[in-house]
């Protein structure tokens, strides 16, 4: 080898230098496997948010007990984004903003109209309807001096319905 080394060690000794120069994760002690909790260093805690806050977290544990779009009920509390709500005492909410539309699809009339010049039966194609629900539920929950809000989308008519099941659930819940 005629050509000096393209990256020699900054020790000096003209060695092939390398990987790091200072110690940083891993290096010089390996990591430890998969599933191994970590030696030294902070662990991570999924209650801490990214400016060191801390977040409520459900006080019981357990599986949720109903979900309502963001809003889920726990043993012990409700949690929501903005934090956890004591379950006791809550008042429950929901408004039906949703609107179900019906109209005679455009290929109905189209049908109509060729079957109208070789029979009159061409008409009964206008007894064709075709039915959109469009709109969102909003449910409403307070407990503890706070307040949240979510709108769940109505994708059918008996949409509202299933909502207001699972929130007969949640505020006999709140009641006990």
């Amino acid at each position: 080898m005629s050509q000096p080394n393209p990256n020699p060690n900054p020790d000096g000794d003209g060695a092939y230098g390398w990987g790091p120069t200072q110690p940083g994760y891993g290096y010089p002690n390996p990591t430890p496997g998969y599933g191994y909790p970590s030696q030294g260093g902070p662990a991570y805690d999924p209650t801490l948010a990214a400016g060191g806050q801390l977040v409520p977290t459900p006080s019981g544990g357990g599986a949720p007990l109903v979900s309502i779009g963001d809003i889920t009920v726990m043993n012990d509390g409700i949690v929501t984004p903005s934090g956890t709500l004591p379950l006791r005492g809550a008042v429950w909410n929901a408004t039906d903003m949703s609107r179900t539309e019906e109209k005679i699809p455009t290929h109905a009339i189209i049908l109509a109209v060729v079957f109208f010049i070789f029979c009159l039966l061409g008409l009964l194609f206008l007894l064709m309807k075709e039915r959109k629900t469009t709109g969102f539920i909003q449910v409403t929950v307070t407990s503890g001096g706070r307040h949240h809000s979510t709108m769940i989308p109505a994708n059918n008519p008996d949409s509202f319905n299933v909502v207001m099941g699972q929130i007969s659930y949640a505020r006999s819940l709140s009641a006990m």
